[in-house]
């Protein structure tokens, strides 16, 4: 019995500087990642894994990542450095996105929706200035109602076809919707998507414009906040990193992309369409009750 004791005793002496060393390490990463980021590890870990999430929705139907990003950001990072934080993997998952399939079918796609995205363009530099003018939780809930009811009506059975006489006309009104909501909220994605769905465009073509589009979008926003200042030495390093996992998650998502069929892209796509409107709708609704 005695010499079991003097093993278990020895065995403590012999692990202790081991655990010591462990907790050292342990320090010393946390306190890397507060230098590097300003961030928890818990906190870090957390937003690399919502990262990957965002990318593979992204890759699976083409948008959602700056919403489930923001959405999940924002309630453990400060609002600035979580709107940092996304930009760069949103900018470059979008790159790859728009020229998947090559330069000239990404321009093809510019040519082919050039009113939409003409519209979308005209009307953010026109909307921009009503930002501070135009109550934000009306505007959010003017958005998300609709977009949320056309996505539920949708996925109800009946769907939307819309009359190829009136395909201009429609275009260039979802993007003017888009582009003064874009101005004002920084959202222009939705109206664009019911463009696409109600013209019954190819799941390969839906997925390029988007990204065509939303990539755009991604250009302006990086070069408005780089002049602003959210983009700063402080937030470019974790908006860089994060690059990786969320072009990690898009590739998975964009295996899963190939092997699903019209109607089961169509439905996901609605599902999260309707998702996002309801989206809209609880931001609206807690800016209107934070503002009594």
């Amino acid at each position: 019995m005695s010499k079991i004791v003097t093993v278990l005793l020895h065995g403590c002496h012999v692990f202790r500087p081991c655990r010591a060393a462990f907790a050292i390490a342990a320090i010393r990463r946390r306190a890397t990642l507060r230098a590097m980021f300003g961030l928890d590890p818990t906190i870090f870990w957390f937003v690399f894994l919502v990262t990957i999430f965002a990318g593979f929705v992204k890759g699976a139907v083409g948008f959602a990542m700056p919403m489930i990003m923001m959405s999940a950001f924002a309630s453990v990072l400060r609002p600035e450095q979580a709107l940092a934080a996304l930009i760069l993997p949103t900018l470059v998952t979008n790159v790859l996105q728009a020229g998947r399939q090559g330069i000239g079918a990404a321009w093809g796609s510019v040519k082919r929706y050039r009113w939409h995205i003409g519209m979308v363009a005209l009307f953010i530099l026109v909307s921009a200035p009503l930002v501070r003018v135009v109550p934000q939780g009306l505007m959010y809930l003017l958005l998300g109602v609709p977009i949320t009811g056309f996505a539920l009506w949708q996925l109800s059975g009946r769907p939307m076809k819309l009359d190829v006489r009136h395909e201009r006309r429609f275009e260039i009104v979802t993007g003017i919707i888009g582009g003064l909501y874009g101005g004002m909220s920084g959202i222009w994605g939705p109206p664009l998507i019911v463009y696409l769905l109600s013209i019954g465009a190819s799941k390969q073509d839906q997925m390029r414009v988007q990204g065509v589009v939303f990539l755009l979008g991604a250009v302006i926003l990086t070069g408005a906040h780089l002049a602003s200042g959210v983009l700063n030495p402080q937030t470019l390093p974790l908006s860089a990193l994060l690059v990786l996992p969320g072009l990690s998650g898009m590739l998975a998502g964009l295996w899963v992309h190939d092997r699903l069929n019209v109607a089961q892209f169509r439905r996901w796509t609605l599902v999260l369409l309707a998702l996002s409107g309801l989206n809209l709708v609880r931001r609206g609704l807690e800016i209107l009750i934070a503002d009594r």
